[in-house]
């Protein structure tokens, strides 16, 4: 099983993601990191752990509120350029980097589109994702796997940055419909005993931030499941 760390990037600084309520997020303040230089946040997941690829989240392009994360993901590309990063801009296409990959956030595709075609979009990483009243995005896309990618996170908005613990039971539906491809689980982690439940059901990763910021998760844990 993969651990990716998370940065949540708006105005150009690393910040705290708190159950999807975007409007609310504020700097990040971690033990990990000196400051909120999205650079440095970086740099304090690598020396916790080899981290091979970090997943950003570019929450002005997703709001559509312009490029304010531009020149951080630039730095960000040019100082770790063997880390593969997995990017989520909205309806933006990544920086011209080698090491960025793009990932497509149900939320920012057409709602009343039909759901569109995603399985050849090649390297590209599809996100479905959740709020409290379901799915975000186009009709059907949740439940349509041969419209999807090899690659796809299920993204539970309500439980980031939370102690609640993974979605269990929609992760183990959306593997099943899945296939042979693979699923990464977003929103929840708290720790080992978490990681040893989405290992059960065939989970190919996680998506964590809070639990590495709050010291629930070390270098014990991230050797164990890489």
């Amino acid at each position: 099983m993969r651990i990716i760390p998370v940065i949540d990037l708006m105005g150009g600084e690393a910040v705290r993601a708190i159950a999807g309520k975007r409007a609310e997020y504020r700097p990040l303040n971690t033990p990990l990191a000196a400051s909120s230089d999205p650079c440095a946040v970086a740099e304090g997941f690598l020396r916790l752990h080899p981290f091979q690829t970090i997943y950003l989240a570019d929450l002005d392009a997703i709001l559509e509120r312009g490029g304010a994360n531009d020149g951080a993901l630039s730095r960000l590309a040019d100082a770790f350029p063997k880390i593969e990063f997995w990017l989520d801009r909205g309806g933006k296409e990544p920086p011209a980097a080698v090491n960025f990959i793009r990932v497509l956030g149900s939320e920012s595709l057409a709602p009343d589109a039909p759901a569109p075609d995603l399985s050849r979009e090649g390297a590209a990483i599809l996100s479905l994702d959740f709020d409290a009243a379901g799915f975000r995005g186009p009709a059907g896309l949740e439940k349509q796997p041969a419209l999807w990618p090899p690659r796809v996170v299920a993204m539970t908005l309500a439980k980031i940055g939370g102690g609640a613990g993974p979605d269990f039971e929609r992760l183990a539906a959306i593997k099943a419909r899945a296939g042979a491809r693979e699923v990464y689980a977003a929103g929840g982690l708290r720790g080992a005993e978490d990681l040893a439940g989405l290992a059960a059901l065939g989970i190919a990763g996680a998506l964590v931030a809070t639990a590495l910021h709050e010291g629930r998760m070390g270098g014990k844990e991230l050797a164990a499941y890489g």
